[in-house]
């Protein structure tokens, strides 16, 4: 990018971004911290979330303001190698910020619940989803996200059932929603003798980690609760109290079912978390279809869809069906080499 338009966009960008306006937020937040009753309130942790992604987005974006500046004035004083070095950084700064940009719908600056099941195909496609969930987990710790690994159910000869990942991380939601789809693996399989060509399917669920905040109400009336024992390994670490939480919601039918915690507390409070986060979901990809509709490109925004293909055999090559970005480097996917994918997604959906 030339000097001079690369100045000229990142003030653009601050004027777009309203950097005044965030810090008059961060201002009326602190004040309203202060008051006595404050962390008596529901939405406290909320605004304590929304208070240190402000802060984070504001020391951004005035590094972002004093590398435009240092640019010119290098410019002005013709300083060859501090034009160079600065625009390196500036350059940086701004592709980060304008993603942010991107990432304005309702819940994309939340948290997020990533999870991971086999399709069908018995021991074949859990091993598949165990390969995904090792591929998000090297995705986390190569963009330093902070995550947890909640809960994984075994599969019987291999691989997984089920695996999920809560991700703490400041727009995680907004950077990850892309990936929820299904997942196609081909491979010469390595559960049988004649190394036969096997295709393999998992699919991944992406949900925003609502805050106190959000206007997705429940009726009571309208949830049916079912409490038995969690299964433990046998011996004294089986669970004997009813702990394990079954959740219905009667209108979308709708069940969760939590398990992880040893307190039934525990688990009501985070069934009733991922009910609320399926629920946002849906509202979301309402929202998505009827602004794709109006756009004239409307297309199903399913669970199952098909969103990439990961080719081994034969040949090496991972393919996105929506963006039809790709790669040979199936190796470097598979450990965790996402973000071609996962940012072209983000810029793909917002054309």
């Amino acid at each position: 990018m030339e000097y001079d338009t690369l100045i000229t966009n990142c003030r653009k960008l601050l004027l777009d971004c309203h950097l005044a306006e965030k810090k008059a937020q961060v201002v009326a937040i602190e004040k309203e911290s202060e008051k006595e009753d404050f962390w008596q309130r529901e939405d406290s942790k909320a605004k304590i979330q929304l208070l240190s992604t402000l802060q984070k987005e504001i020391k951004s974006l005035e590094n972002l303001e004093k590398l435009s500046n240092d640019l010119a004035a290098a410019i002005e004083l013709n300083l060859t190698e501090d034009i160079v070095h600065i625009s390196k950084n500036l350059e940086k700064l701004y592709k980060e910020a304008e993603l942010k940009q991107y990432l304005n719908g309702k819940y994309d600056r939340l948290h997020a619940i990533l999870s991971i099941h086999p399709g069908q195909g018995g021991t074949e496609a859990m091993d598949w989803a165990e390969m995904i969930k090792r591929m998000y987990q090297r995705y986390f710790e190569r963009k330093a996200w902070q995550y947890r690994f909640v809960s994984e159910i075994k599969g019987e000869d291999a691989g997984i059932k089920e695996a999920v990942f809560e991700i703490e991380e400041d727009y995680a939601y907004g950077y990850l929603k892309g990936e929820q789809g299904t997942h196609r693996l081909v491979r010469q399989s390595p559960f049988n003798a004649d190394n036969l060509r096997q295709t393999s399917f998992a699919l991944v669920e992406v949900l925003p980690i609502l805050d106190q905040q959000n206007d997705i109400e429940i009726k009571d009336s309208d949830l049916i609760w079912n409490f038995t024992r969690a299964g433990g390994a046998g011996g004294q670490s089986v669970n004997k109290t009813n702990s394990a939480v079954e959740l219905t919601h009667i209108p979308s039918n709708i069940t969760v079912k939590c398990r992880e915690e040893r307190s039934q507390i525990q688990n009501r409070e985070r069934a009733l978390k991922m009910l609320k986060a399926k629920l946002a979901k849906i509202e979301e990809i309402k929202l998505d279809n009827e602004l794709q509709k109006a756009k004239g490109q409307h297309q199903n925004a399913s669970w199952g869809t098909q969103i990439r293909n990961y080719v081994l055999h034969p040949y090496q090559l991972v393919k996105d069906t929506r963006t039809q970005v790709e790669t040979s480097q199936t190796g470097a996917v598979l450990d965790g080499d996402l973000d071609q994918f996962v940012l072209n997604f983000i810029h793909y959906r917002n054309n």
